[in-house]
């Protein structure tokens, strides 16, 4: 943050770029950077890689320069906003939670994938040329953790409810809908919660 003024770079359900006083619980990055060093306003571009990433917030001690680095650091919520906007576990700083990623897609009936094989099926799923891809399915075989868009507004499955996305946090539950619903979070990660992998929760969404 520079000043009281937030950066644009807290990451949405839908994969876009939001300026937001809440930091959240992860970082990550999609290659390259996307802001203008004098100004600090993003340019265009959105992504350089197809390695989408989400990191912890802190590993061995080491020291950034907030936007002066060879990428732009990106922040989400937790890992379930982070996961429907496309990314997925760093294996650097969180390796045990890509090689789980990489488990519970086996575990989903899924031959072994290396992770940038999972990159590129990503890639192909989050994207739309540069809009965000939806995948319409039923909203009773969601896993818990997947996110869902009901017009504008995105919504996390937990149990029988959704919870209302915010940058601070979730809000309160809402009954679970019936039918299909436009689905945020790629099928290749809908089958690795499918498969077992359990993404870290904002702690707003504890006892919801």
């Amino acid at each position: 943050m520079t000043g009281t003024r937030p950066l644009q770079n807290r990451v949405t359900p839908f994969g876009e770029l939001l300026a937001a006083p809440a930091r959240g619980l992860l970082l990550g990055n999609r290659g390259g950077r996307f802001h203008d060093p004098a100004t600090r306003a993003l340019r265009t571009r959105r992504w350089a890689s197809k390695h989408w990433i989400c990191c912890v917030l802190a590993f061995k001690g080491w020291k950034r320069e907030v936007w002066k680095t060879g990428y732009t650091e990106l922040f989400f919520l937790d890992e379930v906003t982070a996961l429907a906007a496309g990314h997925r576990p760093c294996c650097e700083c969180r390796r045990t939670a890509a090689r789980g990623f990489q488990a519970a897609l086996v575990a989903a009936g899924m031959t072994p994938l290396s992770l940038d094989e999972i990159d590129a099926r990503l890639d192909a799923e989050r994207r739309d040329g540069r809009a965000k891809r939806l995948h319409r399915r039923p909203v009773s075989e969601l896993p818990d953790g997947a996110m869902i868009a009901l017009g504008s507004d995105a919504f996390a499955i937990r149990g029988a409810t959704i919870l209302p996305w915010t940058p601070a946090g979730y809000g309160e539950p809402k009954p679970r809908p019936g039918g299909e619903v436009e689905v945020l979070t790629p099928p290749l990660t809908l089958a690795a919660l499918h498969g077992g992998y359990a993404p870290l929760w904002h702690p707003s969404a504890a006892g919801r």
